[in-house]
């Protein structure tokens, strides 16, 4: 599938060790209103050592599911219960 996202490929998102580390599914995204920045989390709560600075691309290559986010704007976000739902999005 090709890279749909408007930001580059090398853009700088979060992530957790849990998706990385672990293999467990992206089930909660985040794009922030204050910086635009892109989070792709597990869906559990997080201490700040477990974030993990990855590029969009290698979000986008181990999940390409989170491409249909592509036109999600600044200060919404999405989850799903299981990798294999549909993405439920919202206003903060």
């Amino acid at each position: 599938m090709k890279f749909p996202f408007y930001d580059a490929p090398n853009t700088a998102t979060i992530t957790c060790c849990h998706i990385l580390e672990n293999g467990e599914p992206i089930l909660y995204v985040s794009h922030d209103e204050d910086d635009g920045m892109w989070q792709f989390l597990c869906g559990k709560a997080h201490e700040t050592d477990e974030a993990k600075l990855v590029s969009l691309k290698s979000v986008f290559d181990l999940d390409n599911s989170v491409g249909i986010l592509k036109d999600m704007p600044c200060g919404y976000y999405a989850e799903r219960k299981a990798q294999d739902d549909e993405w439920s999005v919202r206003k903060r």
